[in-house]
């Protein structure tokens, strides 16, 4: 195989960006050949606008099935990201999953077994902030201890600025029953993966989850969140769909400096001695630790989303590794459920958690889950925050 034959399930928002990098070349190990959506104006989209021609199919099983394809990107409403996923392994298909891996964990258990199922098949996740040099500069600073233990996590994103027309623009969106969440699990698997990639997984949560407080919609806009982790380090992470111009800023203090990444930079304040260390030997009541800002060389590629396309095609061709793992996917939603539990019960929840109850208190939402009316809108993401913002 010299190039693995792609197809692209969903050509929405997220899943026609696929089909632009692909045509401009970006992704060179990838030969497009088929996409598939329920809508035949997407469908057309796609023929006229992948650069060669490809095959269209009206929904994701008659693709799967054409064998026409090694692999297929699946893009749809996050529900359906599992089922497709696992149908796709049963079929012989190596998966890359767009964000979120699922709308609750069980379901991306059920999906992460099948595929162990076929250890021959690629499983992969379009974890595309993972190429950030900041988050990879992070990850490595951390890694190493040279920092200490992580004492607090503080990430302020609130740049995630939506207008109405977006919130309606497509019938699924914004709905328990469609999208299965707002803000939380639109527009924040990234910061949910980086979190728990960067810091690890808290072990308890106490979260506050506001429904349309900036639109008309029956999911969460706005979330402020506090946790901790097993050895006393404790979190906060605040997002929200309503303000303007609105902050990215994720601070990580540790026992031997600060870490602040914002605005595309990152800062590291390097303490001469460990805090815990100066703060049990220091003289003076009022004396403060001495250091100094540190730059930190964040140069180099940052791929996105085509870099975790190559990555995936370039270990399904044998000459590469993952930006990241299927099974990683499940790391992020396992926090995201946990903060939605927590609103939703109004008191702290301990991670693991009750996946049952978790579900049954979303499917009471889904069940008074309001219809919309489709308007068939697909926007643009060039230029939203690195196109992650779908």
């Amino acid at each position: 195989m010299d190039k693995v034959r792609l197809g692209i399930i969903g050509c929405g928002n997220m899943g026609s960006g696929y089909v632009n990098m692909i045509r401009e070349g970006r992704c060179p190990d990838i030969d497009l050949v088929a996409v598939a959506d329920l809508r035949e104006v997407r469908r057309k989209w796609a023929l006229d606008n992948a650069g060669k021609p490809i095959e269209v199919f009206p929904d994701a099983e008659s693709l799967i099935d054409s064998g026409l394809v090694d692999a297929v990107i699946v893009t749809t409403p996050h529900y359906l990201h599992p089922p497709i996923a696992i149908y796709a392994f049963k079929k012989g298909l190596h998966v890359l999953s767009d964000k979120p891996a699922g709308v609750y964990t069980k379901q991306v258990r059920e999906e992460i077994e099948e595929s162990r199922k076929h250890p021959e098949l690629v499983f992969a996740m379009m974890f595309n902030q993972r190429t950030n040099p900041v988050y990879k500069k992070m990850k490595a600073l951390i890694s190493s201890g040279e920092l200490g233990a992580i004492k607090r996590v503080n990430w302020i994103i609130t740049d995630w600025y939506r207008t109405q027309i977006y919130y309606d623009s497509g019938a699924w969106r914004a709905t328990w029953n469609g999208e299965g969440g707002g803000v939380l699990l639109n527009q924040c698997p990234h910061q949910m993966d980086l979190v728990t990639w960067l810091c690890g997984m808290p072990v308890r949560v106490r979260s506050f989850c506001h429904i349309g407080k900036w639109h008309d919609i029956e999911v969460e806009d706005d979330i402020s969140a506090y946790w901790e982790y097993a050895d006393g380090a404790t979190g906060v992470f605040v997002t929200s769909t309503g303000e303007a111009p609105g902050t990215n800023r994720l601070e990580v203090d540790l026992e031997k400096g600060q870490l602040i990444a914002e605005n595309g930079t990152l800062k590291l304040f390097k303490l001469d001695v460990s805090e815990r260390e100066f703060c049990r030997t220091a003289t003076g009541g009022f004396d403060k630790p001495s250091g100094k800002w540190v730059e930190c060389d964040t140069s180099g590629e940052y791929p996105e989303h085509a870099g975790v396309i190559n990555a995936f095609a370039s270990r399904i061709l044998g000459k590469g590794e993952l930006i990241a793992e299927g099974e990683e996917g499940l790391n992020g939603l396992m926090l995201s459920n946990a903060i939605y539990l927590s609103s939703w019960l109004d008191k702290t929840v301990s991670i693991p958690f009750d996946e049952d109850l978790f579900l049954e208190e979303l499917n009471k939402r889904r069940a008074t889950s309001r219809m919309k009316e489709d308007l068939g809108i697909t926007f643009s993401t060039a230029g939203s925050y690195g196109g992650k913002h779908v």
